[in-house]
């Protein structure tokens, strides 16, 4: 039995869960596909694109954490960015936040069969991914609180295993190895990588897409995302900088597995502990598929709850109070997208989608600070407005960098965009206000609803 409209989401995540959905969400970027921005701009490119990736994640968190903890609705920067700019202005945020996690997703689950055919050749990569994306479709819906816990531990071993990881690599660090040819491409390679060190920290704000189920969201939510921050910042440049002293980068630069290809070197890859890492690696990728799926059915649900997506996908059911028919529709999409595209393909559309939905974070927040400045705001952007100005700046320059480096995928990126708008106008939806109660509500009822 489902409903709509008549059941909510339950209010169960505390501080930790949050943690360790916001680190299980992103620590697959520790794990693959920021390597591949070696490939385009060597060591130094890609360390120097890294810092001021990470420059705009500190800034945007913190400035988008001003955003959640006054609307904590799962919408995310949909909600945030209809309240600011309204009808057109939510459209093309839910719309991008949506190609953020739901292509996130099966890069995720890719890298995951390349992982395990590592470990056992005969196993192929795509059906093991397939298998991997069902069994955490089924998971996120058999409810949030039973998926929470088991981010908890998951991603406690993540991190552990990335401890390890660096523990085991990194007294074979050679400056020597990190320092050659570090920058092959010269600065255009750092503009080229920027997508790639944007993996690293991708769909962090995801976090956002489960507010509605956090105990006490204005207390909770700026500990669960500060948190975050620190830790994927330290792990982030740790393991990239070490990796990259291990060997020759370049015979690290176009794989699925570069870390247990790392260790592999360092231990031999006959060795019984680089089977043993590369299994323990299997958590991490893990961790962040079920933090992908459980953040784009919350995107869906909410979208679709406001009639921006099919209203039957807002449907939630009645046993384990998830949106499972979004969780459902998530996953055919990332089938499709796991037959049809590339590890590096699907990461640039995802990129493409979040750095566009950051700019339109931003931009609402400058509104809301205009138009609602009597909005309860339990938690203040720090450095007002310099923050959420570097913030948009430098998500600015990753859109532009991007376009011109992947002009096709950009263009299949902004003719789906097109499509939507299109389609949205047809059907009148640009006329039509919302009456989602969890959207519209002011911040005196959100503090009630704990």
């Amino acid at each position: 039995m489902s409903t709509i409209g008549t059941e909510q989401l339950k209010r169960v995540l505390k501080p930790i869960h949050l943690w360790a959905i916001g680190v299980g969400l992103v620590i697959s970027g520790e794990y693959f596909g920021w390597n591949l921005g070696w490939g385009v701009a060597g060591t130094i490119g890609l360390l120097i694109a890294t810092l001021l990736v990470t420059v705009m994640y500190i800034t945007f968190i913190f400035s988008y954490t001003e955003l959640t903890a006054a609307i904590p609705h799962a919408g995310g920067a949909f909600a945030y960015a209809y309240r600011a700019m309204g009808p057109f202005g939510g459209l093309i945020a839910g719309y991008a936040t949506l190609i953020d996690f739901l292509l996130a997703t099966p890069a995720i689950a890719v890298s995951l069969g390349a992982y395990l055919h590592f470990l056992y050749p005969p196993i192929p990569v795509m059906q093991s991914a397939m298998l991997f994306n069902t069994a955490f479709m089924i998971l996120n819906i058999s409810g949030v609180k039973e998926s929470a816990a088991f981010s908890v531990f998951i991603t406690l071993l993540a991190v552990a295993e990335l401890l390890l990881y660096l523990g085991i690599v990194g007294p074979h660090f050679k400056m020597v190895n990190y320092l050659t040819n570090p920058m092959p491409f010269g600065w255009s390679g750092v503009f080229a990588a920027l997508p790639f060190a944007v993996w690293f920290y991708l769909a962090i704000e995801g976090m956002a897409m489960v507010v509605e189920e956090v105990k006490d969201p204005k207390r909770n939510i700026p500990k669960g995302y500060i948190a975050t921050i620190i830790t994927l910042v330290l792990l982030a440049l740790s393991v990239m900088i070490i990796t990259g002293g291990i060997t020759n980068w370049k015979l690290l630069s176009s794989l699925d597995y570069p870390l247990p290809e790392a260790i592999g070197i360092v231990l031999g890859k006959g060795s019984g502990l680089t089977k043993i890492f590369a299994s323990i690696g299997l958590f991490g990728l893990i961790a962040s598929l079920h933090g992908t799926i459980l953040a784009s059915s919350r995107q869906v649900f909410a979208m679709a709850r406001s009639g921006y997506l099919p209203r039957g996908l807002a449907q939630i059911n009645h046993r384990f109070k998830t949106p499972h028919w979004s969780v459902i529709v998530g996953g055919l999409i990332s089938f499709v997208a796991i037959y049809i595209g590339t590890t590096a393909q699907i990461i640039i559309l995802s990129v493409l989608g979040a750095v566009v939905m950051y700019m339109f974070s931003m931009t609402s927040l400058f509104i809301l600070r205009k138009k609602e400045p009597d909005l309860e705001r339990p938690f203040i952007a720090p450095f007002y407005p310099a923050f959420p100005a570097i913030a948009l700046l430098i998500s600015t320059i990753c859109l532009l960098a991007i376009i011109y480096f992947n002009l096709m995928v950009s263009v299949i990126f902004f003719a789906l965009l097109a499509i939507i708008v299109v389609i949205f106008m047809l059907l009148g939806k640009h006329k039509t206000r919302i009456t989602d109660d969890v959207l519209l509500m002011q911040a005196e009822a959100i503090s009630t609803i704990n």
